[in-house]
Formats: structure tokens, sequence, C-alpha cells
């Protein structure tokens, strides 16, 4: 039990999920940077920027992540093959228009939440109060991303047909 009163066996499946949501953050990452450098065309200062803002989020959070299970006692994953192996965000071609990259990071986003809530699932069980915490925020950040990234893609008119909804 030492430091943290969880008992290991309680831990272990948070930390399995957290090392599933550290290999998929290293893909993201990677695809991330994949974007930004090979962005071309109109869009090119408005993604570039974009990507770069999110993959160093996305390195932060990968130390987060692999810090948090050092925390919870146990070694993250660090190959490069078993991130590929276990991930659920694939990699994909840098040749691609501004919408497809953006829609699939949308989709890698979705794929991320799915993965935090395991965790929290997880978390839950073993009352680990920091993880939920931690996953919470990353949550809520990764949230607003996607909102981001979702109102980019929109075309104009569709922006227009949201209503106000009043109290």
């Amino acid at each position: 039990m030492s430091y943290l009163n969880i008992q290991d066996d309680k831990l272990i499946p948070v930390v399995v999920e957290l090392n599933t949501l550290l290999a998929n953050y290293h893909v993201y990452y990677q695809k991330l940077r994949n974007f930004h450098w090979n962005r071309l065309g109109e869009n090119f200062f408005d993604l570039h920027n974009k990507l770069e803002e999110l993959y160093t989020d996305a390195r932060s959070k990968i130390d987060g992540i692999a810090e948090h299970i050092l925390t919870l006692r146990h070694h993250p994953m660090s190959k490069l093959s078993d991130y590929l192996d276990i991930s659920k965000v694939k990699e994909s071609s840098p040749l691609q228009s501004d919408m497809s990259m953006v829609t699939e990071l949308i989709k890698d986003h979705n794929i991320l939440l799915d993965q935090m809530s395991k965790v929290l699932i997880k978390a839950n069980v073993a009352k680990d109060k920091d993880t939920i915490d931690l996953i919470n925020i990353y949550i809520k950040e990764l949230e607003t991303d996607s909102m981001m990234l979702n109102d980019w893609a929109k075309k104009s008119a569709e922006n227009s047909e949201r209503s106000v909804v009043e109290a």
C-alpha cells in the first residue's frame, strides 16, 4: 500500500488504462507533428500554428501521464513498437487536405476521450482521486480543443444555424 493507501491490485487496472492512453497520445503527438510539418495551402498559417499548439499540449500530457504512472508505483510503457501495437489512434499520410486532417484529428480526440473515460472508470473503482482529478482536467481541455477544431471545420452556413438558448 505505502504512501498511496491504495492496494496495488486496485491500481494495476488503472495503470493498464493509463498506459493505453499514453500509447494513444504518442501516436496522436506524432500525427500532429506530421501534419504540422507537411501543411500547405491557404490555411497554412491557421493550421500550422494550431497544430504546434496541439502537439506542445500533447507532449506535456504524455509527460504528465508517464509521471503519474510512476507516482502510482509502476513504470510507463516506453517502446514505440508497443505504442503502435496498442494505440487506437493510427498513423496517417501527411498528404491530405486541411479538412481531412482536421476531421481525422477530431476522430482522434474521440478516441482519446473514450480512453480517458476508461481510465476514470478504473480510477473510480480504485478510489484513486489523483488520477480522477488529472484525467478530468485533460478531458476538459481536449473537449475545448475538439470544439475549436469542429467549429473551424464547419462552413459558415452551418454556424448560422445555431440557436441561442435563453433562460
